[in-house]
């Protein structure tokens, strides 16, 4: 045993000669210098003057008009146009390729055909996404841990909603419903779960920002998608919102609620909501009170019924109602200078998620080619703010300027003159790049 001792005692004596005699190798400077770009910084109407960004660590280091000397990789802009990774504020990253029924099916094989979008999505240029409405939680630590390339996730979990609301997708042979029963398919899998009075909406959210919620999202009002859910329906009482504002409020984030309709609207700010989802059936009095209170209208450009095809005949004549309040919308939003955010809200249509830019180009019918970039940058970024403390991805997204995270596109030509440069992200995005890693090089030899 003593001999034993002697020579592990003289391997040990070895191996610490060894390492201080043999420096360590030096670490990889694993920084990027964007060379020669003209910067759209996700506020600005008007391109930098040419300039160098360099990223380091996860973030924008430096930018300046004068040279910057770097170790790491080194990209040759050309003059083109860097600007930020772009912003969904209502995406459904579990719901987006397969079809309602397929969507309470396979639950594995939903898992990597959602994981297949994300990749697509990311490759879009959409950096970052809010995901309203669906079991997302684990895509999303996929993406984190790097398991998945895909975009940022801000999540909302299941989303919560009433019996015969939008969101409920059970069958009527599901009904009658057992208090304190077993869970429907839906709920299992976490799309979506039924909560009839305030202290059930209390539990389904603490259960939703348990899993790691960003935020919470309820449907206040009637859907398009939902096969017993008429449009013009109010849902939760005031008292049933107020419990999830609550119930968010004490984890220090917010409740958005899926509302069409007025008294949908006015309800949820009565209670306490800060973000309405889409808005399309609203008034003046409501674009108003929006107004005057602050609140967040995330809403989308819905311009054509060429999803209703994967939709009954009742839900596609709700499409059609919603379309026609589209224009209006976006005229009340301008005309009470109502903070707006940028979403494309696609389910169910893989043809429809590649569409999601040219979705971002058809703001200009409302808006200039900057206003409607902003509303995807750092507009949204602002509204992803409101998570606090349960914001997953602490740090300035949205915007090119030092400090900020680096989710950066670069971009061949000047999408503040020709925005539809956004509809072909293939040719148009030369590189991609999230969280200073990237993710596409078209100019690499």
């Amino acid at each position: 045993m003593s001999g034993l001792k002697a020579r592990a005692g003289l391997a040990v004596l070895l191996a610490v000669l060894l390492c201080s005699a043999w420096p360590a190798p030096a670490q990889q400077d694993s920084s990027v210098l964007f060379r020669n770009v003209r910067i759209f910084d996700g506020r600005s109407a008007a391109l930098s003057v040419a300039s160098n960004v360099l990223v380091r660590d996860r973030k924008i280091e430096k930018i300046s008009t004068a040279d910057i000397v770097a170790a790491g990789q080194v990209i040759d802009g050309g003059g083109r146009v860097l600007m930020p990774g772009l912003i969904d504020a209502h995406w459904h990253a579990m719901l987006v390729r397969p079809t309602p029924a397929a969507s309470l099916g396979d639950v594995g094989y939903n898992n990597l055909l959602a994981a297949s979008e994300a990749t697509a999505t990311l490759m879009r240029g959409f950096t970052t996404i809010r995901d309203m409405g669906g079991p997302s939680f684990g895509l999303k630590r996929a993406i984190d841990e790097g398991l998945v390339a895909g975009p940022r996730i801000y999540p909302s979990g299941a989303i919560i909603t009433i019996t015969g609301g939008h969101g409920d997708f059970r069958q009527l042979t599901d009904l009658p419903r057992t208090i304190g029963g077993m869970l429907s398919r839906m709920e299992l899998i976490g799309g979506s779960l039924v909560a009839d009075s305030p202290d059930e909406v209390r539990v389904r959210a603490r259960e939703q920002l348990m899993q790691g919620a960003s935020q919470v999202k309820l449907t206040a009002g009637g859907g398009v998608a939902s096969p017993f859910s008429p449009l013009d329906v109010s849902t939760f009482t005031e008292p049933e919102l107020r419990a999830a504002v609550e119930a968010a409020d004490n984890w220090g984030t917010y409740v958005a609620t899926h509302a069409y309709t007025p008294v949908a609207i006015q309800r949820s700010i009565a209670a306490g909501v800060r973000c309405i989802e889409h808005g399309h059936l609203m008034d003046e009095a409501s674009a108003k009170l929006i107004a005057e209170k602050g609140v967040w209208l995330s809403t989308q450009p819905f311009l054509d019924i060429s999803g209703a095809a994967a939709l009954g005949p009742s839900e596609q004549d709700k499409m059609r109602q919603v379309v026609a309040g589209t224009d209006r919308v976006y005229a009340l939003a301008k005309k009470y200078k109502i903070k707006t955010a940028f979403g494309t809200d696609v389910l169910f249509s893989k043809a429809l998620a590649d569409r999601q830019g040219a979705m971002l180009a058809a703001l200009t019918r409302w808006y200039t080619p900057a206003e409607a970039l902003t509303r995807a940058t750092s507009t949204n970024a602002e509204l992803l703010s409101l998570s606090g403390l349960r914001n997953p991805y602490p740090g300035k997204l949205g915007v090119v300027e030092e400090g900020a995270l680096a989710d950066l596109l670069l971009v061949d030509g000047n999408p503040l003159d020709d925005i539809k440069l956004v509809e072909d992200p293939a040719k148009n995005f030369v590189v991609i790049m999230k969280n200073g890693r990237i993710y596409k090089n078209r100019l690499a030899h």
